[in-house]
């Protein structure tokens, strides 16, 4: 029942209704909103995550993560709910693979309605033990935690960070608790024309492993374009990350691609 709710979720992503500014299929324009975790437009990102290097024997772990953002603008204060539902492919042993859905997140994010160069929210974050392989893929563990983001806006450049931990409280008493830090620190330069050169590493840690075991931290590039398929606005990224430190039998490198379907208003 849960799966089936979060894939309704993804479903209507693309059917709510977005709002932004009139100028919103500007190219230029519409690059620093995708680079935005807090604009007020529905988007529907779809991450492809080739993480190589994984396990003993060097194999790749796939994930394609499914992120709808929906926004809820209102006078002095904007609710922005962002939720992660990945589909996983993992290494088994040197030749097999399984394929499922691993545990969602969902973020709800409280921002104020503000048109200036610095923007902030925050909200909490839940685990939601999703997972059609809970062994292999998953928790089987409810979790929750604060999470908060910061924007900034000037010339060019985009930039700022976000931050969240999670605890597990509920679930499979025969699972192990979690204790999970996630942040994203994120630096963009617009060159005009919907492209974009930047960085934006995804740095991790469990709290609960042994000491050197805890933190994977990445360093990367990335380039995006905003272009149009038809009539509908898309940011095109790809980048590449090299995990200068990862848990053992942690991917050794990322490449990422991405198509973010962006949903204007008039």
């Amino acid at each position: 029942m849960l799966r089936r709710s979060l894939v309704a979720l993804v479903c209507l992503s693309c059917l709510a209704y977005p709002c932004i500014a009139a100028d919103g299929n500007n190219a230029a324009a519409l690059a620093k909103v995708a680079q935005n975790p807090l604009a007020t437009m529905v988007t529907l990102p779809l991450q492809a995550n080739y993480n190589t290097g994984f396990g003993d024997f060097d194999r790749t772990l796939y994930s394609l993560n499914v992120q709808p953002v929906i926004p809820f603008p209102g006078e002095n204060l904007n609710v922005i709910v962002r939720t992660i539902l990945p589909f996983n492919s993992v290494p088994l042993g040197e030749f097999d693979s399984s394929f499922g859905i691993g545990d969602a997140n969902l973020s709800v994010y409280f921002s104020p309605n503000s048109s200036g160069s610095v923007t902030w929210g925050a909200g909490p974050i839940f685990g939601l033990p999703s997972a059609s392989n809970p062994e292999l893929m998953g928790s089987g563990k409810w979790g929750a935690g604060p999470a908060g983001i910061l924007f900034i806006m000037t010339g060019k450049w985009t930039m700022g960070a976000l931050a969240s931990n999670t605890w597990s409280f509920a679930g499979d008493k025969d699972r192990e608790s979690y204790n999970k830090f996630l942040g994203q620190y994120f630096i963009n330069y617009n060159f005009g024309g919907g492209w974009a050169l930047g960085t934006a590493p995804i740095v991790t840690a469990d709290w609960n492993a042994d000491s050197g075991e805890q933190w994977t931290v990445p360093f990367g590039l990335q380039i995006s374009k905003v272009t149009h398929f038809g009539s509908r606005p898309v940011n095109l990224l790809v980048g590449y990350y090299h995990n200068s430190e990862h848990q053992t039998g942690g991917a050794q490198n990322q490449t990422r691609v991405q198509i973010n379907f962006m949903f204007p208003g008039g």
